[in-house]
């Protein structure tokens, strides 16, 4: 049975192994430069950091967020359902093998490799980024995203082998109730796909609850204006601690509730549009408006998730992951010994 599972097996195999060999080679020579250049230190580092690089840096981050999507369509969906289409699988059950060896002998094999397959490709492109991600976290993420982000939160560490996992047996499961592989194939991808982007929000925000600091308005934090149609400011942000998940950036007045709309004359706050000469944040009317924040109290309450979490957020999520294989891979058990004529 093993060595039927892998002759079926052996081409996506295949296929994956020569793909990862071509990223970490490309990984391997040009991850040694940018050890060196980090030497220099955090802002003078991103700086000298190429476009190449930052190219290469989200391309890689794309790709350990695909490769889990692409298991569980290409890997997960046909494994039994292209048998079941074919009806290939009663010539198996009819030669000794049990219903359980059949499908645990398949997903062993091939969830391990999808495992396997992330994990190495998450191991490699977390070496590669470290300089980046570490100077990035440094420097408050301004140039390229922090660490515990939800962009880059999911392509390093551990965290893709459990979303690994947890594809294969999405994919499974859907073409054993479809028993169709395109249709699994597709149901896979949307369903998957609506996980990554729900989970980091529905989710890993509320794993441990979040840090909150309310700090004062002043030209040296605030990072952002936003004004509506007609140019008045409706909202600003501040600077959060540095490499962390900012989760809300808020505005309060002096008694501690949020400010939906801000006050007209914070409009002397806000710097120019490109081509109009407004006073500039250092100018006299700006400080003024600055001061006039404090005068007046208002302050910014910010919700986030401070970047030392990134380790125990990993080790939560993994396992959440993990442990929803482990239902799916239950059902597929059950529903295969019971349900599968």
């Amino acid at each position: 049975m093993i060595w039927l599972t892998w002759r079926q097996f052996r081409t996506q195999a295949a296929t994956v192994a020569a793909a990862l060999v071509v990223v970490a080679a490309i990984l391997a020579i040009t991850g040694p430069r940018l050890a060196v250049l980090s030497s220099a230190g955090a802002n003078p580092f991103l700086t000298r950091v190429s476009a190449a690089d930052s190219v290469l840096y989200y391309g890689s981050t794309a790709l350990v967020h695909l490769l889990p999507a692409a298991i569980g369509v290409f890997w997960g969906a046909p494994l039994v359902t292209r048998e079941l289409e074919l009806g290939t699988h009663r010539l198996v059950w009819n030669q000794s093998i049990t219903r359980t060896r059949w499908l645990a002998t398949k997903l062993g094999i091939a969830g391990l490799a999808a495992m396997a397959a992330s994990g190495l490709l998450s191991l490699a492109v977390t070496w590669w980024a470290g300089p980046i991600d570490a100077a990035a976290g440094a420097s408050g993420g301004e140039s390229f995203p922090a660490l515990i982000s939800p962009l880059i939160f999911g392509a390093r560490g551990i965290v893709p082998i459990g979303y690994a996992a947890f594809a294969f047996i999405l994919g499974v499961t859907i073409g054993l109730l479809a028993r169709r592989t395109v249709a699994a194939m597709a149901i896979t991808l949307a369903v998957f796909a609506a996980v990554q982007f729900a989970v980091p929000f529905a989710v890993r925000s509320h794993i441990i609850p979040a840090a909150e600091q309310t700090v004062t308005i002043g030209r040296t934090n605030v990072q952002s204006f936003r004004a509506n149609n007609s140019g008045q400011p409706q909202e600003l942000t501040v600077a959060g601690p540095p490499g962390a998940w900012v989760l809300s950036n808020e505005t309060i007045d002096s008694t501690g509730h949020a400010v939906a709309v801000l006050p007209a004359w914070t409009a002397d706050c806000m710097p120019p549009p490109p081509g109009q000469a407004r006073s500039r944040p250092n100018a006299p009317a700006a400080q003024a408006c600055f001061a006039k924040f404090a005068d007046l109290g208002y302050r910014q309450r910010v919700t986030y998730q401070p970047a030392d979490r990134f380790w125990v957020l990993q080790g939560v999520e993994t396992t959440l992951f993990l442990a929803l294989s482990a239902l799916l891979a239950r059902l597929c058990f059950w529903w295969t010994r019971h349900r599968l004529t």
